[in-house]
């Protein structure tokens, strides 16, 4: 259970009742009736195999109030996007898969970076874009909730929890951002939001100062979560990043676009667990080094548009902030795990920690030697306006190949 204090400069609400599911749900179908909700799944084909998203479609075969399921589906063949249409199908409400990798959806990619709004590589980030896209097309949600499909914890409480602020009426929220303990089977998890991204923060309050934006992003407990919510209103304005910087993207847009107090974060689960990257010390092109890398690289991006000052001796010190700070924090977690009767392997995390320094320094090198790189995505309000019919084309396109390929 948490507690009630607020911090930072967010509004959060807490778990602090166990509300009964049953009457979370009435009050979002009685919400449903004036804003109706969508649900977003980025998903790989891989994930169709894997231990979690059998059992995240079960629990939303039972959720009552989504008037729309958006799933974007990655690295699929024909015959996979022919299986993941047999896997959804048991969905009762309206839902469409999206296959990204099939030769209609490519051909809007191919118009889309004809007219230079290239959505990017490959990545959840350009999954999610497409996603969002949809939604915009098809004009039925108000109120937009994303999760992964790795989630081997999941119930629908989870949904109702993240969509709930966005959903209700009364309330003024147009960006929810959900969050939890990365506790399970006995450890401490969430590596990279505890040792990279928490001391990275405070490392940048000592070496550049105290800024709003470091203080809002130092604002979210788990700044990295994969679930949020938001109205619909908000997808035509955002441009994310299409590498590991998603998230901190969204969070970093939300703010450039709106007062603190639309925004919030919500408790959504006791206890979380999902897949995990390795480490990969050794190859920073791939793991928990390359989104190390990519996550650096966000923040140091949106500071430079804040009109922060970057050099090479300015990276080389916050490297050594860093470190220092981030090992005071394996302790800290250490002594946090202790109590609590978990297991956290102090050699391991320190590993990690020494890999991260090295790599916020590369990020640094890297924006100073890329000044011009943008791997935003375009926002879709600028697509729309290049190309005013591609969301009918969106729409139809989909629905060819549901009708092409469906069993």
């Amino acid at each position: 259970m948490g507690d009630f204090y607020q911090n930072g400069v967010i509004t959060t609400l807490h778990n602090l009742s166990q509300r009964p599911l049953e009457a979370l749900e009435a009050e979002l179908v009685q919400f449903s009736k004036s804003r109706p909700m969508s649900l977003v799944l980025p998903s790989l084909y891989s994930e169709l195999q894997g231990p979690a998203l059998d059992a995240i479609v079960e629990h939303l075969t039972e959720v009552p109030y989504l008037d729309e399921i958006v799933i974007g589906l990655d690295c699929a063949t024909e015959a996979q996007y022919r299986e993941a249409l047999r896997f959804f199908a048991r969905l009762p409400q309206r839902h469409r898969v999206l296959w990204n990798d099939g030769p209609r959806l490519q051909n809007l990619h191919r118009k889309l970076v004809d007219k230079g709004l290239s959505p990017g590589e490959p990545g959840k980030g350009r999954n999610v874009w497409f996603c969002f896209g949809y939604v915009l097309a098809s004009g039925r949600g108000r109120s937009v909730a994303l999760h992964d499909c790795d989630i081997l914890t999941y119930d629908r409480g989870l949904l109702a929890r993240l969509i709930y602020p966005v959903a209700n009426p009364s309330f003024n929220y147009t960006f929810c951002k959900g969050y939890y303990a990365r506790v399970a089977d006995g450890k401490i998890n969430g590596r990279v939001s505890r040792l990279l991204v928490t001391p990275l923060l405070r490392a940048l309050k000592k070496t550049i100062g105290q800024l709003d934006y470091l203080e809002y992003l130092d604002s979210y407990r788990y700044p990295l979560a994969g679930e949020f919510s938001l109205r619909r209103d908000a997808l035509l304005d955002i441009r994310i990043p299409s590498d590991w910087g998603l998230e901190i993207g969204v969070l970093s847009e939300m703010k450039r676009n709106y007062a603190t107090n639309r925004i919030c974060q919500v408790d959504i689960a006791d206890i979380y667990d999902h897949k995990h990257q390795d480490l990969s010390p050794n190859n920073d092109k791939t793991g928990l080094s390359k989104m190390s890398i990519d996550i650096s690289k966000a923040v140091f991006r949106k500071l430079a548009t804040n009109g922060v000052v970057f050099s090479t001796e300015t990276f080389r010190s916050l490297k050594a902030t860093y470190y220092r700070i981030a090992l005071d924090f394996v302790e800290t977690y250490y002594n946090d795990a202790v109590i609590n009767g978990l297991n956290l392997d102090i050699h391991k995390e320190e590993q990690a920690v020494e890999m991260f320094a090295e790599n916020i320094l590369k990020a640094g090198i890297h924006f100073l030697d890329n000044p011009m790189e943008t791997p935003f995505i375009p926002s879709w309000n600028r697509v729309l306006s290049a190309l005013p019919d591609l969301g009918e084309e969106f729409l139809a396109a989909v629905e060819a190949d549901i009708q092409e390929f469906s069993p």
